[in-house]
């Protein structure tokens, strides 16, 4: 009895761990809150593989407008890397980044942060 109920419990804990895992933004270049010469590219690194066809980046300059980029492509090593190109060279000013990353086992998770071009 006492090892079903050990069994029982650790694979309810271990469940309830798998459930719960989704893709955190582990690093961003440029970082969150910095500010720094005109990017090339945003370059996102998550705890987990990202499936690109169904996540998107988003991106908004001075002023709410939205600024221009090319495709969400996965880095070639690391499929935990997703880099997206801008179309222009990004003005001076404030720039928010939204997210929002698909994975293969079905999660969903997004998320927003910030940085400036000076």
């Amino acid at each position: 009895m006492r090892k079903t109920l050990i069994l029982t419990v650790a694979l309810s804990l271990a469940a309830a761990g798998g459930a719960s895992a989704h893709a955190r933004l582990l690093s961003a270049t440029p970082k969150a809150g910095t500010t720094v010469a005109s990017p090339q590219m945003l370059v996102l690194h998550y705890s987990e593989t990202i499936v690109p066809a169904v996540s998107s980046v988003a991106v908004a300059g001075p002023g709410g407008a939205p600024v221009a980029t090319g495709p969400l492509a996965l880095g070639d090593k690391d499929k935990r890397q997703v880099t997206v190109a801008f179309s222009a060279p990004l003005r001076p000013g404030a720039y928010k980044v939204a997210w929002k990353m698909h994975t293969p086992d079905d999660h969903n998770t997004d998320g927003t942060f910030a940085f400036k071009v000076k």
